[in-house]
């Protein structure tokens, strides 16, 4: 059979991709067509060694009626078709396990809305995938299900689609650890050329992915205190370890957003240092300047005994009296300026 080329398109009923694992030797997944799914699903008695996995594309309005024509999934997947974007949880319903996932959109730019929400449903012969937008997890696991890795049981499908999902994180943490490096060393060297407001829009980021996963290791690890029957103990294990490696990548993205935290401080003190000096810059040329246009002021009146008006040297004389007023009027600002130190 002729492997289709990878798209993000989806058929005319919303299949996106569809593999069969167990036919080929190792675990190979063999592409399957929305025709031959329906046939598979049709006999699945007859292959009980065998496991399909199909993704579908939500945008395409003919999913959600192909699903429910062809596939007894449980209501609780439909229901959360139509909740909309919410945290991370798995949860069990009719010995099939029903996840709802959060990931970052294939072409993640570090803006808050490029997280969308990914849909499974598995149980031991039908992975069930969904989908409103392209995203980078699952992307990766249709690459490396199509480059001919194997897949043991659908239960390791999963793990290995949570385990991509840890993947792009951490890039993207790694991605915003050398850009908070790179701010943290131009400040160092006294460079304030970072806004606050690049700085908030990262921590937003990290923010809201982390509300989103964050309950993903507390649910895998109650899924694992009773999980279905079918779920083999190596499997267990593996999904055991996933989590431990997810709930550590949500730990780094903690430690970041308090690293965040902190640079922003740092930049709202320079910043209001500066303003201060300026500040205070415009204080003192404030000062120095009041004594002059106080006596110009008053020398300017066009009214008789103005002193000194016919004194050889009275202009000398008003000189040396703004000066001195001005001296004095500087040294009483800048020592209050050291004392506030």
């Amino acid at each position: 059979m002729q492997q289709a080329p990878l798209s993000y398109g989806s058929d005319a009923s919303g299949l996106v991709c569809g593999y069969v694992f167990g036919r080929a030797q190792e675990g190979v997944g063999v592409p399957l067509n929305a025709d031959e799914a329906c046939a598979w699903l049709d006999h699945r008695d007859r292959h009980p060694s065998e496991f399909i996995w199909l993704h579908y594309n939500l945008a395409n309005t003919a999913s959600e009626k192909w699903l429910n024509e062809h596939l007894s999934l449980p209501e609780e997947f439909y229901e959360s078709l139509h909740e909309g974007p919410r945290s991370t949880r798995i949860e069990v319903a009719d010995n099939t396990l029903i996840a709802v996932v959060n990931d970052v959109l294939h072409d993640f730019s570090f803006d808050p809305s490029d997280i969308s929400t990914l849909w499974l449903s598995v149980d031991q012969q039908v992975v069930i995938s969904a989908r409103r937008k392209p995203l980078r997890a699952i992307d990766s696991l249709r690459n490396a299900v199509r480059n001919g890795e194997p897949i043991r049981s659908s239960v390791e499908l999963l793990i290995h689609l949570l385990r991509d999902q840890a993947d792009a994180l951490i890039k993207i943490v790694r991605h915003a650890i050398a850009t908070v490096d790179g701010i943290e060393d131009n400040l160092l060297a006294g460079k304030l050329n970072t806004k606050r407001a690049s700085l908030g829009e990262l921590r937003r980021v990290l923010v809201r992915l982390r509300r989103l996963l964050a309950p993903e290791p507390a649910a895998l690890f109650r899924l694992l205190q009773r999980p279905p029957r079918w779920v083999a103990e190596i499997d267990a294990q593996e999904l055991r370890q996933s989590t431990e490696e997810f709930s550590m990548v949500l730990a780094d993205m903690a430690s970041l957003q308090e690293r965040i935290k902190l640079i922003q401080e740092e930049i709202a003190a320079l910043v209001n240092e500066g303003n201060n000096h300026s500040l205070f810059v415009l204080t003192i040329v404030t000062v120095l300047a009041l004594p002059i246009n106080i006596i110009a002021g008053l020398l300017g009146m066009n009214v008789g005994g103005i002193p000194l008006a016919d004194a050889p040297h009275g202009f000398l004389v008003v000189v040396l009296i703004v000066a001195s007023f001005t001296a004095i009027a500087g040294w009483l600002a800048f020592r209050r300026q050291r004392d506030l130190r």
